[in-house]
């Protein structure tokens, strides 16, 4: 099976405020995109990673991740899009057009940088075993509430059954590409594909892969590495 990674990284990071795209903000001096595309091709079983760039940064996110492409995968950088979504639907349909093997796709947050391979292998492992959608998760730590439009309370989710959603979020290919041709809309690929009534089964995901969202997710991860040689 060829498995393809899709990574939209064309977001611009306001939040963290660093005045370049927020794929390319360094951590311990490696880019977040960077430690993500390596953690993925670390896992040994992605072939192919498709980056959706930020149009103007193009040639500065072909340059910063050719080094991988030489150290173990196929890098291929193109243009992304003005939403999310927009950028996994280019980054897909360059996959199914340029890489015709392609039969599991995973598309992953490089704000995610610090994925364990681990986890994007059993990702993979599951989709292969014939699951056409797959999602690692954690177990939800604090309580949660359900508010309406004025903020009262309504209700109380039971924890035990919540989960919070990491990537790399693993598909049959067929399946993404027809849940981003039906015109719906939801929060994440895993979202869209549950609105075609399509199962998605969970595997275990990992403290590792926080999200970078804001300058102190960044310090926070500045302070665990401080010691790693880049």
């Amino acid at each position: 099976m060829g498995v393809v990674a899709l990574v939209p990284a064309a977001g611009r990071g306001e939040r963290l405020g660093y005045g370049m795209p927020k794929a390319l903000v360094p951590v311990n001096g490696v880019p977040l995109l960077v430690r993500a595309v390596r953690g993925l091709l670390d896992a040994g079983c992605v072939q192919h990673v498709v980056i959706a760039a930020p149009p103007s940064d193009v040639n500065t996110v072909s340059t910063v991740t050719a080094p991988l492409a030489q150290a173990g995968g196929a890098v291929h950088v193109l243009a992304g899009g003005a939403e999310r979504s927009d950028s996994v639907r280019l980054a897909l349909e360059h996959a199914v057009r340029e890489i015709p093997d392609t039969t599991v796709v995973l598309v992953h947050d490089a704000a995610r940088a610090f994925t364990p391979p681990t986890v994007v292998k059993a990702v993979v492992d599951a989709v292969e075993a014939g699951h056409p959608a797959v999602i690692p998760v954690l177990p939800v730590a604090d309580t949660v509430k359900l508010v309406d439009g004025s903020g009262r309370v309504v209700a109380t989710p039971e924890r035990s059954s919540l989960r919070v959603v990491q990537t790399p979020q693993g598909f049959d290919a067929r399946v993404l590409l027809r849940a981003h041709e039906s015109g719906l809309h939801a929060t994440d690929d895993a979202g869209l594909v549950e609105r075609l009534g399509v199962p998605v089964v969970t595997v275990a995901g990992h403290p590792d892969a926080m999200k970078i969202t804001t300058r102190f997710d960044l310090a926070v991860a500045e302070a665990l590495l401080a010691g790693e040689r880049p």
